[in-house]
């Protein structure tokens, strides 16, 4: 006899009825007092909150962290005249801002300071400090050690926008209308994936053997980044600072970075460094700046190119290395090299005609792989 069309839903739906019964736990609850399952605020939130009563301020600090420990705001805070927003005193302290915004007022001192000697491992996280009678982050005075900044807006401030001590990170930071250094970190320190603009100073100042990588200053006052002795800058932008793109000191090594519109140099070294594949675009003004400009000697710079530069490569002294650069478009001249240079500059050839198809051209002029090419 055929089955009807609802024998085999019916059968599945008494299936999976007396599964549910199987499963089911008994409809009364146990004998006896019913204990708690909460959680204690500290499993909740395993932090301490900045506040009054948390982190109680004193003559100089709104706030003041005096123990090691994970520390986050729990809202947007303002400054006091005469104040700190946040002191810290204790080495091993984590500060979240939890996305909260510290405004500082007329007379205020530091957003965030450590103000002793001898601290390390400290971080600060996640936030804006905007405003503060000096700066937005002090680590630098006191010589911070071993810390982390980032995901930090700190923007007009009386002082630096953000300054690191020694052998600290700065990481996804913004500085901005800061009156002095948007960014600022002193010897040994990593400077990554952060933007300085529209600093008085310089847009990032960074100390000896530090490390800027990714990193971009726009319209900065003074120039947009200065690498101290035995620093590398890589992968950065510097594009129409007041003073010159990046500033190397001695034993430095800049490369694949893009400098432009400038004020002065795009890229200006002094001794024993390497200069390596860099754009260097429409600097200088006037009579004065190059796309290149080393001053000292012992300097190997290759593959860059410069173009519509006042002067392209600018040599102050012999003793440099200098090959498989180009250049073309300066408005004063393309190569002012001193005696005492190892170069050959070639004055590039140019087809006659276009090309379209799978051959064509003319050689530049020179088959040496050193040569460098005037364009």
């Amino acid at each position: 006899m055929p089955r009807s069309p609802l024998t085999i839903p019916a059968l599945a739906c008494a299936t999976l009825a007396g599964a549910a019964l199987l499963l089911a736990g008994p409809l009364d609850p146990p004998s006896g007092p019913v204990g708690s399952t909460y959680k204690t605020l500290s499993e909740v939130e395993p932090r301490i909150a900045i506040s009054a009563a948390n982190t109680p301020g004193d003559a100089d600090s709104v706030f003041k962290i005096t123990e090691p420990g994970s520390y986050y705001l729990t809202g947007g805070m303002t400054g006091a005249a005469g104040k700190h927003g946040i002191e810290i005193i204790s080495s091993s302290v984590t500060l979240d801002l939890n996305g909260f915004t510290m405004q500082g007022v007329a007379g205020s001192l530091d957003g965030v300071s450590t103000t002793v000697s001898g601290l390390d491992n400290i971080e600060v996280r996640n936030g804006s400090i905007v405003g503060w009678g000096e700066s937005g982050i002090d680590f630098g005075y006191r010589l911070t050690r071993n810390s982390v900044i980032s995901d930090i807006r700190s923007g007009e401030n009386a002082q630096i926008g953000i300054s690191a001590g020694v052998g600290n990170t700065i990481a996804h930071c913004i500085a901005y209308g800061n009156l002095s250094t948007g960014i600022g970190a002193l010897g040994g320190s990593n400077i990554t994936d952060s933007a300085a603009n529209d600093n008085v100073g310089w847009g990032i100042r960074a100390g000896s053997g530090c490390v800027v990588t990714s990193c971009s200053a726009l319209l900065n006052g003074q120039g947009g980044i200065l690498a101290n002795d035995g620093s590398v800058v890589t992968q950065s932008t510097a594009n129409s600072n007041a003073g010159s793109g990046i500033f190397a000191a001695d034993g430095c090594t800049v490369g694949r970075c893009s400098v432009r519109d400038n004020t002065v140099d795009g890229i200006v070294v002094g001794s024993q460094s390497i200069i390596l594949e860099n754009t260097c675009t429409n600097n200088g003004s006037g009579s004065t700046g190059a796309g290149i400009h080393a001053t000292d000697l012992d300097n190997r710079i290759e593959g860059n190119n410069c173009s519509l530069n006042v002067r392209g490569f600018d040599i102050d002294r012999g003793g440099n290395f200098i090959v498989r650069n180009t250049c073309s478009g300066s408005t004063t001249v393309n190569w002012d090299i001193a005696a005492g240079n190892t170069i050959l500059i070639v004055n590039a050839a140019t087809i006659g005609g276009a090309i379209f198809g799978n051959s064509g051209g003319t050689p530049p002029g020179s088959t040496d792989p050193n040569a460098n090419f005037t364009y």
